[in-house]
């Protein structure tokens, strides 16, 4: 697989996270905070496999080139506003964030373990702390999102068109970033 079709593979599977995506974010829509502005989940810091990174270089190369990285803390691709400059074009790891979320760890005993969590923005406790919404932990399993699958497909694809995994820091796509300005 060549650098074009693993960009283009990345690109078709954001859209289907997308719509695989959106009856979840109906399901909970009365507990999920997150809107245009929100940007509690968007850190500093994180980084996507390099044709993730690759195809926000070819979307937004003037961002890129001429463009000024949010300051450090938070994500490089917010505004001043706390808006995604390239939403539709966000990586995997932006397109779930403010789910529910669950996945396996390998448990110390051996055998794996269930972890779950979600953006305490979106746990659906009161002011005074009390619940308004199901925890997390209780949720049944289709109610959440289950991270694993589209990271390996994502993965694959990555080694696949380079031979490596690698990931790319957010941030280091900007020029000014990369030059240290």
């Amino acid at each position: 697989m060549n650098l074009d079709e693993a960009v283009d593979y990345a690109a078709r599977l954001h859209a289907l996270v997308d719509e695989l995506t959106e009856p979840l974010r109906r399901r909970h829509a009365g507990r999920l905070a997150c809107r245009a502005g929100c940007a509690g989940c968007c850190q500093d810091g994180l980084t996507v496999f390099a044709v993730e990174a690759e195809l926000i270089r070819r979307r937004h190369g003037a961002l890129l080139a001429g463009g000024q990285p949010h300051e450090a803390g938070a994500c490089a691709f917010l505004d001043e506003a706390g808006r995604c400059r390239i939403y539709a074009d966000r990586p995997y790891v932006c397109r779930t964030q403010g789910l529910p979320l669950r996945w396996a760890e390998e448990a110390a005993e051996g055998g794996a373990v269930e972890r779950r969590d979600i953006c305490p923005l979106n746990d659906g406790r009161d002011e005074a702390g009390g619940a308004r919404f199901l925890p997390v932990e209780l949720l049944a399993p289709e109610d959440c999102w289950t991270l694993g699958p589209v990271e390996a497909r994502l993965r694959a694809v990555q080694v696949a068109a380079s031979g490596g995994a690698d990931r790319v820091a957010l941030r280091a796509l900007f020029a000014r970033a990369a030059d240290g300005e």
